[in-house]
């Protein structure tokens, strides 16, 4: 078959719940999907992601706007709209979509080959649902322009809610992502030394992951008692302590956690300091199960902080994560990254995975964290890359 013509192929089995997406859209007064962001259109193609735009969108006078079309109870309607590229990713390893449509290069001609399939299968005039933060203006004003009568939905939280529940192989991914994560935040902290410089330790950190087939997002730094996490020439200084925060991901699932490192040996106080974090962390986690509501771990953590000595310069802080770093559940408003916690009055569920974060802004030893991954369990959770979550040892 030749893919750019768009074709149809045998249907296949979709890699997602399609009970469960099409109960979201039925909720949102959706009758077809239209996902262009690359972590939904990932998740709606089993994981698929080309690699080519894998770094960079942008080509030529436009950009990659892979698009994945559902219509809600009909499977054997979806659509693959992809670059030109993707043909041959298609000839060794067939998308699960009966339509695939590989033959764009830009914004507009996506969404052109979108209306055309979108006619095809009689949803021009139906209410499209589209994800208006990845979804160009160029493009929505010719699928606007060719699509007369369709109303355009918001499809996110349809979108969020069916991701929210991981699935077996998808914990296996963020397990995996954790533990590789820790693994190269204690090799580079063993291994920096008096007088290693912050770009010097990022840079050492980037190797590890990468040489663990991890795909390097960010580390974010402290060194001593300053509080900036940016990369800079600060020079390591023996008794100085460090935070490394590093978040980087396995086929496009997410490894984020915080370790702290010390240049010798810890004394009382920093060992006090790190035990104040500790237990504000387990407070939280002490109330993490499936059917227990987000906000119990919320109370009985702020609870502990507010307890805490060292109450006035701790924040506690948690989120879902996945394909993406914040992610349903949502659990904490705009705090601090800006959205509701909608989901903090309702029932965690089994196969959510959340991130814990307490975060301590010592005015004289500078910043301490531990930032823990749990996936919620029917019975409590279990803790993805639960190691190095004392002081370790730098120079070593």
């Amino acid at each position: 078959m030749n893919d750019n013509t768009g074709q149809t192929a045998p249907a296949a089995v979709a890699p997602f719940d399609t009970a469960k997406l099409d109960r979201l859209m039925e909720e949102a007064g959706i009758d077809v999907i239209v996902a262009t962001s690359k972590h939904n259109t990932q998740y709606l193609m089993g994981g698929y992601k080309f690699i080519f735009f894998a770094a960079m969108d942008a080509i030529g006078h436009s950009r990659y706007l892979p698009m994945v079309i559902y219509e809600k109870g009909t499977p054997d309607h979806s659509a693959y709209v992809g670059n030109r590229m993707e043909g041959a990713e298609h000839q060794n390893n067939p998308f699960w979509t009966p339509a695939v449509h590989t033959a764009t290069w830009g914004t507009q001609d996506a969404a052109g080959l979108a209306v055309e399939h979108l006619r095809k299968i009689g949803k021009t005039g139906g209410r499209i649902g589209i994800e208006p933060a990845f979804l160009p203006s160029d493009a929505r004003d010719l699928l606007a322009s060719r699509l007369d009568g369709a109303r355009f939905v918001d499809a996110t939280h349809a979108l969020e809610r069916l991701r929210a529940v991981k699935t077996a192989d998808e914990l296996a991914k963020l397990r995996r992502a954790s533990e590789l994560i820790t693994d190269s935040m204690l090799a580079t902290i063993a291994a920096t030394r008096v007088g290693s410089m912050k770009m010097e330790i990022i840079e050492r950190l980037r190797r590890e992951e990468t040489n663990r087939s991890l795909h390097f997002d960010y580390c974010l730094l402290t060194l001593g008692s300053s509080h900036n996490r940016a990369g800079s020439p600060q020079a390591w200084a023996e008794g100085e302590i460090l935070s490394i925060d590093s978040g980087g991901n396995l086929h496009g699932y997410i490894g984020d956690l915080c370790r702290m490192g010390v240049l010798g040996e810890p004394d009382a106080e920093l060992e006090d300091l790190l035990a104040e974090v500790e237990s504000i962390q387990q407070a939280a986690f002490s109330r993490v199960r499936a059917g227990a509501a987000g906000i119990e771990m919320i109370v009985a953590a702020e609870a502990e902080l507010k307890a805490s000595p060292s109450a006035a310069f701790t924040d506690f802080f948690c989120h879902g994560m996945g394909l993406i770093s914040h992610e349903a559940p949502f659990l904490m408003t705009n705090h601090p990254v800006a959205y509701d916690g909608i989901d903090a009055d309702k029932p965690l569920e089994a196969g959510m995975v959340i991130s814990v974060e307490t975060t301590m802004l010592h005015p004289k030893r500078g910043f301490i964290k531990l930032e823990d991954t749990l996936a919620i369990t029917h019975g409590g959770y279990e803790m993805f890359g639960e190691r190095g979550r004392s002081w370790n040892r730098g120079g070593v």
